[in-house]
């Protein structure tokens, strides 16, 4: 495994005690490449996120992140509310958004998909249940590459 693939699960680690402590829950990390790159932090809590929860994690992360010098070059630190298509990372997170729609994709195939547009129905030990077109899937989370909510905005 490469330095940059493994660089959001090292950063996560690092991070997420750090945030916890704080009263945040960290629901994703991206590093995106570029010049500079971007290292981008979704936090929440029960009752939401605004503008002064992000610059406080923020001021936190960006001490710690000084300190630690994980990133290599120059970034630009972002940090916001998972905000509508949520990421889904653990299997809390599944277990917590059940009878939502939800994407997945996958590392590999299964049942011969790579990727799910469907109804998330919980989870299963370590399976997350989803329906897609009257088909029920159980995918094994640690195939699981990125996951999000995916809500349906249309009008009916």
């Amino acid at each position: 495994m490469s330095l940059q693939q493994d660089l959001p699960t090292r950063l996560f680690t690092l991070l997420e005690p750090e945030i916890n402590q704080l009263g945040y829950e960290l629901v994703e990390l991206e590093h995106i490449s570029g010049k500079p790159s971007t290292l981008r932090i979704f936090i929440d809590t029960e009752q939401g996120i605004n503008v002064e929860d992000c610059a406080a994690v923020s001021n936190h992360v960006g001490l710690i992140l000084e300190v630690e010098d994980p990133v290599p070059g120059e970034y630009t630190l972002e940090v916001s509310s998972p905000g509508a298509e949520r990421p889904l990372r653990s299997l809390e997170h599944f277990a917590t958004y059940a009878g939502e729609q939800v994407k997945i994709k996958l590392s590999e195939l299964h049942q011969g998909r790579k990727r799910l547009k469907g109804l998330l129905q919980g989870v299963d030990e370590d399976k997350v249940l989803v329906s897609v077109d009257d088909k029920e899937y159980a995918i094994p989370h640690r195939i699981i590459v990125k996951a999000h909510l995916a809500p349906d905005f249309s009008f009916k």
